[in-house]
């Protein structure tokens, strides 16, 4: 949001300090400054350039088209100019751009003016033109000024020329207070008060010469739907002349970065962005019979908005009527048709305060973000609405000619001041100081909160009905922590914290582990939305409707669902790296996933994600690239079972996926703890991932239970050799190498240290349904070395199980 300072200024009554040191009084209050710009409208501001009187005027001896002038700038003795302007002449008051000057001219580079020889003749300045101090395109002559001007005046003073300052605030959606030049001021000058003692005080224009001057034109008003509207005031305005704003109007607007439009609806911008509360103004010839009705839109009505963009309203929509249709979305967007037009003469002023959650859904529902919408989806003060009514009824009256043709109508329901009891001992208890108790009580005043009853112990506080987000204890200790300066809680000499041991295994220990052993891998971490596209989840098939965790109030038709699967994400940054070249990626994105639980309530689990795509070997002189395929998802997820310390009992086996094909699942016991697969082609397609890519998900909830009941062991490394013996074995092709490593270790607990498989063979020298494993076996004693007997009563127990368990054959 953009503060001018000027106008903030303009609402302060006190000797303020700079827009830097400002700047950083407010950060301190919350209201993060987070730029500071200065802002000329002329660059420069004409520095050196000041009004000057010219005494005598004689053509050039050495050129027909140029003068020799006597120039009285102010100083103790005129300057000699020689100046080539056809209108110049001795009498008249004109800018002089003095030595050392520089000028940054409508177009060109800047020009630094020096003193000079023109044709043999000393020049000591330069006499400007318009478009040579950037004030215009005019250059068919030199500015002449009023007579009454002073010799040595400087040009921006002249000229009325402000330098302002923008201050860019990152405003928080909490803080819908501050939506408004005034909201600024007011914790301004509460932290400047406090923390300096200055007499500073905020200054509300004055409405006293609001009264009403005829009663040409009634507007009468009904509010049927007084939830969705709980305040609608309005008033009647006859007599006016649309055209272009004065130039103090115009200047406002422009240094927050607003286009003037009109004297009307300049206004109602100026308004809005002064006090934070929106206005709409309608022409009220347009409105027929006479009539503001304030209800919800019928099924099926339409409205052309001022987009000119024909929109289906719907029932939930809040619409302002006249007695046949919609006039406009209510808090969000005017109608076409009973906009304000240079023809417009009379006007409906609009001043209200509607409810933040319809507003919200009904701008999200048409796409339309609003200056008016995110106000109102924020809370605006309803106890301002008459008084923004009456500031703009009275600028109409000076910019516009407008005179108050009607009484103020003001439809209004109970707008109760929360109530909250603070302890004086929670305030220094929070804040980890003390504060006095006069200093809470005064701050909280400052900040328009009302003490309903002060104790030794405490106080009771009425909320302004503007502060939405101040409903509890710790609200108020917020807010007096923040005008007392939270650079004044003080950080002690030494920091404590002493070592915690934990028992178990908790999620952030997995979490570090598996991310430090991904990152060593090769992959990068991404993080992305947890907020999904709806339509295409059920299209794609990745969850059911009735399974799907919905937005009520989406911020995007495109972002409506929270994510049933970390694919989607992982699918959308491949996308974007796809996109500019970068075809090898290993990602991973630590997060959670979302169900529709029972009794309407979400479930989220934690999942770790991984996708690879590309190659997943690089060319080079030892060979060509390698393609990545399903055995490197397969083998990462292996390895991060390893690494945990699962990876002796996890077995796999195949699965189905919607989203996969030749999907494995990774199981602990009966537990499922991760999943792989390849992505679907029509996945990939709805992505636009031109490019095959597998992925795998592990369950963080499954492996940290499983992680919880083992038990890390160590041992000295052996002193006694290994031996390692091979078998060739024939296998049923369905046999999968996880139940032969299975058997092995379960027929020979004692000396099996490792099981290998070194080759594969499937082809026509084999029985048909057959394959060929050749394992190797790595058998070791802590204690001694083995003997060939103990070796070969292990190998005996080994190939019995092998026979038993998977009906292996021993090959010759």
């Amino acid at each position: 949001m953009r503060i001018s300072w000027n106008w903030l200024r303009s609402l302060i009554e006190a000797d303020l300090l700079s827009p830097a040191g400002a700047a950083t009084i407010l950060t301190s209050t919350g209201l993060e400054v987070e730029s500071v710009e200065a802002m000329e409208p002329i660059p420069g501001m004409l520095a050196g350039v000041v009004v000057g009187e010219v005494l005598t005027c004689v053509k050039h001896p050495d050129a027909d088209r140029l003068h020799v002038c006597s120039v009285n700038v102010g100083g103790e003795a005129p300057s000699q100019i020689v100046c080539g302007a056809p209108n110049v002449a001795a009498g008249q008051k004109v800018l002089v751009a003095t030595a050392g000057t520089t000028l940054h001219p409508h177009a060109g580079e800047a020009l630094t003016i020096k003193k000079a020889k023109i044709r043999g003749i000393e020049s000591n300045g330069m006499i400007c033109a318009a478009d040579e101090l950037g004030l215009g395109n005019d250059h068919a002559g030199i500015m002449v000024l009023d007579a009454s001007s002073v010799p040595g005046t400087p040009a921006a003073e002249q000229l009325n020329l402000k330098a302002d300052h923008v201050l860019e605030i990152g405003l928080t959606p909490n803080r819908s207070d501050a939506l408004g030049h005034w909201g600024v001021a007011r914790d301004l000058v509460a932290a400047l008060t406090h923390r300096t003692g200055a007499k500073a005080r905020v200054l509300l224009p004055s409405v006293d010469a609001f009264k009403q001057d005829d009663e040409a034109v009634a507007i009468s008003v009904e509010v049927q739907d007084t939830a969705a509207a709980p305040r609608y005031a309005g008033l009647t305005l006859t007599g006016l002349t649309v055209g272009p704003s004065p130039a103090w109007l115009q200047d406002r607007l422009k240094s927050i970065g607003l286009k003037p439009i009109n004297n009307v609806v300049d206004v109602t911008n100026f308004v809005q962005h002064e006090l934070g509360q929106p206005l709409h103004a309608f022409d009220a010839d347009r409105l027929k019979g006479g009539r503001i009705v304030v209800r919800k839109a019928a099924p099926g009505e339409h409205l052309t908005t001022l987009d000119d963009k024909d929109r289906t309203l719907h029932p939930d929509d809040l619409v302002i009527a006249d007695a046949e249709h919609a006039a406009c979305i209510a808090g969000v967007f005017g109608g076409a048709h009973s906009g304000v037009s240079n023809g417009t003469s009379s006007i409906f002023l609009e001043s209200a305060c509607f409810d933040p959650v319809t507003i919200r859904r009904t701008a999200r529902r048409h796409g339309l973000n609003t200056d008016a919408s995110f106000r109102f989806e924020r809370g605006v003060d309803p106890e301002i609405t008459v008084y923004a009514l009456k500031r703009a009824a009275l600028l109409l009256k000076e910019v516009a000619g407008a005179r108050i043709s009607s009484a103020i109508t003001d439809i209004a329901q109970p707008w109760p001041w929360v109530e909250v009891e603070l302890r004086f001992a929670k305030v220094n208890g929070l804040c980890g100081m003390a504060i006095a108790t006069d200093a809470v009580v005064r701050i909280l005043e400052m900040l328009d909160c009302r003490i309903v009853e002060r104790g030794m112990d405490g106080v009771r506080v009425a909320v302004p009905p503007y502060r939405v987000d101040v409903l509890r204890e710790a609200d108020l200790v917020e807010e007096v922590l923040r005008i007392h300066g939270l650079d004044q809680v003080p950080i002690p000499e030494r920091l404590m914290v002493p070592p915690v041991v934990r028992a178990s295994t908790v999620a952030e220990d997995v979490h570090r582990n598996i991310t430090g052993h991904l990152s060593a891998r090769g992959f990068r971490e991404v993080m992305t939305p947890s907020l999904v596209n709806g339509a295409r989840t059920l299209k794609l098939g990745a969850a059911k409707e009735e399974a799907l965790v919905r937005l009520k109030n989406p911020l995007s038709a495109e972002l409506d669902v929270l994510r049933p699967t970390m694919l989607f994400g992982l699918l959308q940054s491949a996308a974007h790296n796809l996109a500019r070249q970068q075809d090898d990626l290993r990602l991973f994105e630590q997060g959670r996933i979302y169900a529709a639980g029972k009794n309407g309530l979400a479930e989220e689990t934690g999942r770790m994600a991984l996708l690879i795509t590309g190659n997943a070997a690089a060319a080079s002189w030892r060979g060509p690239a390698r393609k990545a395929e399903l055995a490197d998802a397969k083998a990462e997820v292996e390895l991060l079972m390893e690494r945990i310390g699962l990876a002796k009992s996890t077995t796999f086996a195949s699965s189905e996926h919607p989203l996969l094909s030749a999907t494995v699942e990774a199981r602990n016991g009966k537990q499922v703890v991760a999943l792989m697969g390849e992505v679907k082609p029509e996945v990939l397609k709805a992505f636009e991932v031109a490019q095959p890519a597998w992925y795998a998900e592990l369950i963080d909830v499954e492996l940290i239970k499983l992680m919880g009941r083992g038990k890390t062991t160590y041992g000295e490394v052996a002193k006694f050799p290994a031996v390692r013996r091979d078998l060739s074995l024939l296998l049923n092709s369905g046999v999968e190498y996880a139940a032969l490593e299975r058997a092995a270790f379960q027929a020979e607990r004692k000396l099996l240290r490792a099981v290998g498989l070194f080759d594969v063979y499937e082809g026509d020298k084999l029985p048909a349904g057959k394959k060929s494993y050749a394992l190797s076996f790595v058998l070791q004693d802590t204690e001694k070395t083995l003997t060939d007997e103990q070796v070969e009563k292990a190998m005996g127990r080994i190939r019995q199980a092998l026979e038993k368990e998977v009906g292996a054959e021993l090959r010759g």
